[in-house]
């Protein structure tokens, strides 16, 4: 018995390994633009969002424990697991390629598949976003922009051909977009975060402890507290702290990808740890925890702490939140790049049709592939524009995006938990318990999307249509992917 399993496992492995000399030879073509220093900004763009540091500063004094709860459970673990597969399958496709060949050809697909859908439902609101900051850094006089549909319209569609020309120029223009990205945010960042330390020696504030600790109360003693320190777990770890394995997904256009991805992962964990940490008490510096802004936090903090040395507030919030839309146009730009690459890898295995596999002639990227990612994105971002009776439709997408990312996760974890023996990972003791955590943390994050702890007309209807929507989503992936076996089949029956 034992010596027919041995045999099973390695003929598997024989099998995947096999698989991995395709997809290589057919990376082949690709040029190899990213190095160890674009991976790094890469990362940094793509993890750090601004918005975190405002979630986590309503927390006050417990908002280290949250942080340090989340970059334990999760954040960790995410960053051990992307280093040990990519390691072992630095392959164009990302976790496309480690789900299938840890798995199966469904799994892979359906992970491939919501990484698209939620991918597009992001990038789908980058118009609207950018014209709304941009309306606001101009100054009142603009302020008609964010309130004029025509004009959201023609500067969503201008925005988004461009950032598709650049993704079909290349990652040889691509990154220094991303690096620019990656830049602007590093910077804005380090002046939040020296803020509170320059006022501190101006006498502007009394007292900074950047490092205060506190434990909440995590008894059951209090069910809606402990509800409540729950999500906001949830939100900071699957919010927050997630990304690492999207620019896996570029490998085949990496320079020596099995180690500058691992790199990236080591040299930018630590650095983003200390943005979201730090940066969260400098906003706890100058704001209160009720009178944080959710939607610019470092726009707030920024204005305050300038304001005290006399300095012209408006001009600070400004220049600040024109890098922070500089930011925003490079992380759309890397999800463009990368969500196009999906469903040329799903043909190449003949699961979608050879149309998304067609290169340019001259930039060798997927130009199809890429102009349905930017024009589906496009045409849903408009329909949200014109949004007549959709803000409850919009609120049902934007949560069931966050379900679908976690689905992912749900799957990467997985990985070394029951599929290590089949692609040749030797997963020690303490991977299988980190990658254990991270897949707990989250089925927590999808469970408290779906059941909702904040005050709704009807929490199962809530659910319901939740759950309704990340069904039809996920069966129209699963329909995509049985008539791709139907083409396979047709195929092999004609040959």
């Amino acid at each position: 018995m034992t010596n027919h399993a041995t045999r099973d496992r390695g003929a598997g492995l024989a099998e995947v390994q096999r698989e991995e000399g395709r997809i290589e030879e057919r990376s082949a073509v690709f040029k190899k633009e990213l190095g160890l220093v674009d991976l790094v900004l890469t990362q940094i763009v793509f993890v750090v969002g601004t918005i975190w540091v405002g979630t986590a500063a309503k927390l006050g004094a417990d908002q280290l424990f949250f942080w340090l709860l989340a970059i334990l459970t999760f954040y960790l673990p995410l960053a051990a697991v992307v280093i040990h597969l990519n390691r072992l399958m630095p392959l164009e496709g990302g976790l496309y390629q480690w789900a299938k060949l840890g798995f199966n050809d469904f799994v892979g697909f359906m992970v491939a598949w919501d990484l698209w859908v939620f991918a597009i439902l992001v990038m789908s609101a980058i118009g609207l976003t950018v014209v709304t900051n941009l309306s606001y850094a101009l100054g009142p006089g603009a302020r008609w922009m964010a309130e004029s549909k025509g004009f959201i319209t023609a500067f969503s569609m201008v925005l988004v051909g461009v950032l598709a020309g650049i993704s079909i120029r290349g990652l040889s223009v691509g990154k220094w977009v991303h690096n620019a990205g990656g830049v602007l945010l590093l910077l804005t960042f380090l002046t939040l975060i020296g803020l509170p330390f320059v006022s501190l020696l101006g006498g502007k504030i009394r007292e900074f402890h950047p490092l205060a600790f506190s434990v909440p109360d995590v008894s059951l003693s209090n069910p809606e507290l402990f509800s409540k320190n729950l999500n906001i777990f949830s939100k900071l770890a699957l919010g927050a702290l997630t990304g690492f394995e999207y620019v896996a997904i570029l490998a085949g256009e990496c320079k020596t990808p099995a180690r500058n991805i691992g790199r990236s992962v080591i040299i930018a964990a630590p650095i983003i740890a200390l943005m979201f940490v730090l940066g969260t008490a400098s906003v706890l510096a100058f704001v209160r925890p009720d009178e944080v802004d959710l939607i610019g936090p470092i726009a707030q903090v920024l204005s305050r702490g300038f304001g005290q040395f006399g300095v012209v507030a408006s001009n600070v919030v400004a220049l600040v939140i024109l890098a922070l839309i500089g930011r925003l146009v490079a992380l759309m730009s890397i999800y463009l790049t990368a969500n196009a690459r999906l469903p040329m890898v799903a043909g190449w295995d003949d699961l979608l049709p050879p149309w998304f596999t067609r290169l340019h002639g001259r930039y060798k990227t997927p130009v199809n592939s890429i102009v349905l990612v930017g024009a589906a994105a496009l045409a849903l971002g408009l329909l949200g524009i014109a949004g007549v009776g959709m803000q409850e439709a919009n609120q049902l997408l934007d949560n069931a995006a966050g379900i679908f990312y976690a689905s992912t996760y749900v799957v990467l974890f997985a990985i070394p938990l029951f599929a290590a023996r089949r692609i040749g990972l030797r997963a020690p003791i303490w991977l299988r318990v980190a990658s254990a955590s991270g897949a707990l943390v989250s089925l927590l994050y999808i469970a408290l999307t779906i059941i909702p702890i904040v005050r709704v007309e009807s929490r199962l209807a809530f659910a319901a249509k939740l759950i309704g929507v990340a069904l039809v989503f996920n069966l129209a992936g699963a329909a995509l992917f049985a008539a791709g076996r139907r083409r396979q089949r047709l195929a092999g029956a004609a040959s």
